[in-house]
């Protein structure tokens, strides 16, 4: 009777080790299953500047032109690696903005919604204050801000929607995404508008898709677009840089 026990708990042992072995090698492969930057196509994009890149011990990029007065925090999309969205992020810059790219746990927004927490303070230069992201960054990005609506000016996002409801604040909310975009939802586009301000402002780049924020390739899903991300990144920085002035 005794061995028989063992036996069962011996058995049951290794159906647990396994089990566990299996959940950490899906995880594994999750979590490695990402858009990576396209590097020769982001290097490509660099211009000469006088804006500079710093990276923080955190891998945050921080972009920073002569004279910003007004700041934006950039969530990445999900699974889409944050250096992908150093061109758009230096095109804005370029126009006047300080901009914080923060790099996410696993490319993931989800995982650190409160990224943002302690950069409004390393930068008191900074008179007004914008938090965003693309896709699932932007959703993230605007939670964080419900919570936070009096540290900042107003939200961006680009190819994304908000869960939250922000209808009610005086924050200024730009909504911008691609005509062929068909990785956004939208019917939950459409469906969470009011939960934004009745006076936020929306801007459809035609010919622009999900993936054309950043420079990651093309996107499962996705539409196909008939402008150049290139394209989509410098129409998308001016009408942030137009709408924060």
């Amino acid at each position: 009777m005794k061995r028989f026990i063992n036996r069962k708990i011996l058995t049951w042992l290794v159906s647990a080790v396994a089990v566990v072995a299996l959940l950490v090698g899906v995880c594994a492969i999750y979590v490695n299953d990402y858009y990576r930057a396209d590097a020769k196509a982001v290097a490509a994009f660099a211009t000469v500047s006088p804006v500079s890149e710093d990276r923080l011990d955190d891998g945050t990029l921080v972009y920073t032109p002569e004279n910003a007065k007004a700041g934006l925090i950039f969530y990445p999309g999900g699974k889409v690696e944050h250096t992908a969205y150093k061109p758009l992020m230096k095109a804005c810059a370029e126009r006047g903005l300080l901009c914080v790219l923060v790099e996410m746990p696993f490319h993931l927004a989800v995982l650190d919604i409160n990224a943002a927490d302690g950069i409004r303070e390393q930068y008191p230069e900074i008179e007004s204050w914008y938090i965003g992201g693309h896709s699932l960054g932007g959703s993230m990005a605007a939670s964080y801000l419900s919570e936070h609506t009096e540290d900042f000016d107003g939200l961006i996002l680009l190819g994304s929607y908000t869960a939250t409801d922000l209808s009610q604040t005086d924050l200024a909310v730009l909504s911008v995404y691609g005509s062929e975009d068909r990785v956004l939802n939208r019917e939950k586009y459409l469906a969470n508008k009011p939960l934004l301000p009745a006076d936020f402002t929306e801007i459809v780049i035609e010919g622009g898709c999900h993936a054309g924020f950043g420079l990651y390739g093309a996107q499962d899903g996705d539409g196909t677009p008939t402008v150049s991300s290139e394209d989509q990144i410098r129409r998308t920085a001016n009408e942030i840089a137009d709408w924060v002035a």
